[in-house]
């Protein structure tokens, strides 16, 4: 096999350097090496991954052959594909991401699926629809509360993050989705500035003419948050491409795993209407710890936990006690 040193024009045509560099990533353990190779090559030329097959014998310049090697040699450290790229797809939306986010996951699509049944549909365009105010704790990317704001754009949203730089991604994939005037996003560190109200925020308002809405210090219908829930000395024992590049602080759950999990639920109802919910994302073997927590709390009820695509509980949902019998 040839090295990637190896690589040179004019012999190498798009479907050519596709088998090599499969091949090439296969044997240096890269996961998804097919996959791998067509994102990479794809964007190394300013393509889409379906364009490769339709120009499957095209050439490929001298330049184009740098830049492709340049990113096998990224991802040969175990750089994730979509930090390479800076973009990764979720729930059929493109996402920008950087090293100050974790990159989405499919398995918060289900977080993303239970928080859309419970929020009401308004496209009949009720003149008497009462619209949800939902907050997303830890937006990341703000992948999660784009999602719904997408496919629920009648609701107000709040979401928050204590990273700055990632508030400012989280801002940035509003705006190129047209979504940011549906979303207020702010700095913060869980409910700690609720407490002395949101007035006090600095937000990053999408506009110096945009004012603050002040009614977020009133309750929210829905709460809904991805937290860390690893344990911290199972992080290094994760894919490099976690450890190494991941942010720590967005996966890294304490000595049990439970310790943001444990927060939020002990705080949420503080900030939940009567009948609220709470949606959380929470690792494949921590359902029945999850459940000791929000029982011991005693501001629950109609609990239940949902499964993802390999049988594992990955999200729980419940309702603050005093609503609506």
């Amino acid at each position: 096999m040839q090295s990637h040193s190896q690589i040179s024009a004019p012999e190498w045509t798009i479907l050519k350097l596709l088998k090599w560099s499969t091949s090439y990533f296969q044997s240096h353990n890269i996961d998804s090496p097919r996959a791998a190779a067509e994102i990479l090559l794809a964007h190394a030329l300013k393509l889409k991954r379906i364009d490769l097959y339709l120009r499957y014998d095209q050439p490929l310049c001298s330049n184009e052959l740098a830049v492709f090697k340049s990113l096998i040699q990224r991802r040969l450290t175990k750089e994730p594909v979509a930090y390479i790229v800076g973009v990764k797809e979720f729930y059929s939306m493109d996402i920008a991401v950087t090293n100050d986010v974790l990159i989405p996951r499919p398995e918060t699509e289900h977080l993303v699926e239970a928080a859309i049944a419970l929020l009401p549909d308004n496209s009949g365009s009720d003149l008497n629809f009462e619209k949800k105010r939902v907050l997303e704790l830890g937006t990341g990317s703000g992948a999660t509360v784009l999602a719904l704001a997408s496919q629920r754009p009648e609701h107000i949203y709040f979401a928050s993050d204590r990273s700055i730089k990632a508030v400012e991604t989280a801002k940035r994939n509003a705006i190129h989705h047209n979504l940011d005037s549906k979303i207020y996003f702010f700095a913060c560190d869980w409910f700690a500035p609720l407490k002395n109200h949101i007035r006090s925020f600095q937000p990053l308002s999408h506009s110096a003419t945009r004012p603050l809405d002040h009614s977020i210090t009133r309750p929210f219908d829905m709460i809904i948050s991805n937290p860390p829930y690893i344990q911290t000395l199972a992080i290094s024992r994760l894919q490099p491409e976690i450890y190494k590049h991941e942010p720590l602080m967005a996966f890294d759950g304490g000595e049990d795993g439970l310790c943001c999990l444990r927060h939020i639920i002990g705080n949420a109802h503080d900030y939940l209407k009567p009948g609220g919910g709470l949606l959380l994302e929470i690792g494949y073997d921590q359902k029945n710890e999850v459940r000791k927590i929000i029982d011991l709390s005693g501001n629950y009820e109609q609990v239940f936990f949902i499964k993802d695509y390999s049988g594992n509980y990955r999200v729980v949902q419940m309702m603050k006690k005093g609503g609506i019998k």
